[in-house]
């Protein structure tokens, strides 16, 4: 499982986030350019139905493929007690051939996106990942160099790491503490509720292009 939160940021101050998750994690970042294929099951592969992505790396030399599976979140009076999203995930490297394996189970393709930004992968209370990325719409099916941005001057961010059944509660913690320096810039919460561009973005994203990043939090 995963404990997960997404927020919005303006493409203008993305620098000035990236200065400040540079002096947070005290890690190289990472550069992100991934091919999002989503699939969803046909009727005859049962009642429920089922949605697989697969993600092509493209920054790699020689493009890599993982298959990943997103189930449902947690629920009760646990999961509503904690400002981060825990659900079930897996996922897997897999061969270049894979869609053509799942077209022929009966998978359909639903949509695809692809994601060009950077992550920063990093150790604090628990392994977190940060990614920043604008979110593109191909125009022709598997078209990656005419991708087109789906929200022009907005990217995503999303904080992710990784779980088990038994370490959630402080996994969340450690996601939630780490979110805190982020606020001036943005609000991260639950996959789904939107909160919106930060009013103090701007402000913040001034003082830290400023200074620079030579602070280390």
């Amino acid at each position: 499982m995963e404990c997960v939160v997404q927020g919005i940021i303006e493409t203008q101050h993305v620098e000035a986030l990236e200065i400040l998750l540079q002096g947070l994690c005290g890690v190289q970042r990472e550069r992100l350019r991934i091919h999002e294929i989503c699939l969803k099951s046909g009727p005859h592969l049962g009642s429920v139905p089922s949605e697989l992505r697969l993600l092509c790396d493209l920054e790699q030399a020689e493009p890599s493929w993982t298959v990943r599976h997103i189930g449902g979140a947690m629920r009760g009076a646990g999961a509503e007690q904690i400002s981060v999203l825990v659900r079930s995930m897996v996922e897997s490297k897999t061969s270049k051939n894979v869609l053509r394996l799942f077209y022929t189970l009966g998978y359909k393709l639903d949509h695809e996106l692809l994601r060009v930004g950077f992550s920063f992968n990093f150790y604090r209370g628990a392994q977190i990942t940060v990614t920043v990325s604008s979110i593109n719409k191909m125009l022709k099916l598997h078209a990656t160099d005419e991708a087109v941005p789906v929200t022009p001057g907005i990217q995503m961010v999303e904080v992710t790491a990784p779980a088990a059944a038994e370490t959630y509660t402080e996994v969340a913690a450690a996601v939630s503490s780490f979110c805190e320096y982020l606020a001036p810039l943005l609000h991260l919460s639950k996959p789904g509720i939107s909160t919106g561009v930060v009013p103090t973005a701007a402000a913040a994203a001034a003082s830290l292009m400023s200074d620079g990043g030579g602070t280390t939090l």
